[in-house]
C-alpha cells in the first residue's frame, strides 16, 4: 500500500511552483544581463516577487539559476531557428538569426563564460549540450542558404559561429560606438554571400 500523501514520480509542479519559476528565471535573466553572473541572488528574488527561500527550493545553487537562465535563452533562439527555417528568403533568415545569436552572445558571455567553468569542474553540470544545439541550429539555416545558391559553399556554421562570437567579445566593452557589432555583422554576413 502506498502512502495517499506521496506524491508521484512524474508528477507535474504547481501552477504556482510554475508560475514562481518562471519568474525567478525571467528576473534572473535580466538581472545577469545587468550584472553579470555574480548578481544578487536576493535582489533576483525581490525582482521576482518571491522570498529568498522560494528562489533556493526552485534552484539550490547559482549554478543552477545560471543554467537555468541559459537554457531559457538557448530554448529560445533554436526556437526562433526553427520558425525562420520556414521564411522565404534562406539569406534574410540566416541574418535575421544570426543577429538575435550576436545579442545573446554579447548580453550572455559572463553568463557562459562562469558555466563553462562550472562545467569543467563537472562535465554533466549544464544537463544539456548548448553549444551544440546553437550549432544544429546554424546549420539548418545555412545548408538552406547553401542549397539555394545564396551563401558561399565552402563555410561551415562552426566558422560562422565563431565569427559571431568573435564580435560579440570584441566588442563587448567598447562604448564608444555602439553599431560597431552591427556594422561588424553585417560585414561578415557580406563575407557569407556567394559569389
Amino acid at each position: 500500500m502506498t502512502n495517499s500523501r506521496e506524491a508521484p514520480a512524474d508528477r507535474q509542479p504547481r501552477a504556482d511552483a510554475r508560475r514562481n519559476r518562471e519568474r525567478i528565471v525571467a528576473a534572473a535573466r535580466d538581472a545577469f544581463a545587468e550584472a553579470g553572473p555574480e548578481a544578487s541572488l536576493n535582489e533576483i528574488a525581490r525582482r521576482a516577487g518571491v522570498g529568498p527561500g522560494t528562489l533556493y527550493r526552485h534552484f539550490p545553487t547559482r549554478p543552477a539559476l545560471l543554467t537555468a537562465v541559459l537554457k531559457d535563452r538557448i530554448d529560445a533562439l533554436c526556437a526562433r531557428a526553427e520558425e525562420l527555417l520556414t521564411a522565404d528568403s534562406p539569406d534574410e533568415a540566416l541574418a535575421e538569426w544570426l543577429r538575435a545569436f550576436l545579442a545573446h552572445a554579447r548580453v550572455h558571455q559572463g553568463l557562459g563564460s562562469a558555466l563553462l567553468i562550472e562545467e569543467a569542474e563537472r562535465p554533466d553540470a549544464l544537463g544539456f549540450d548548448c553549444q551544440q544545439r546553437i550549432q544544429d541550429a546554424a546549420h539548418r539555416l545555412l545548408a538552406r542558404a547553401q542549397h539555394s545558391g545564396t551563401a558561399r559553399p565552402d563555410l561551415t556554421a562552426a566558422d560562422l559561429l565563431q565569427l559571431v562570437v568573435g564580435i560579440a567579445l570584441s566588442t563587448a566593452h567598447a562604448t564608444a560606438d555602439p553599431s560597431q557589432p552591427a556594422r561588424l555583422l553585417a560585414l561578415t554576413l557580406d563575407a557569407v554571400r556567394h559569389p
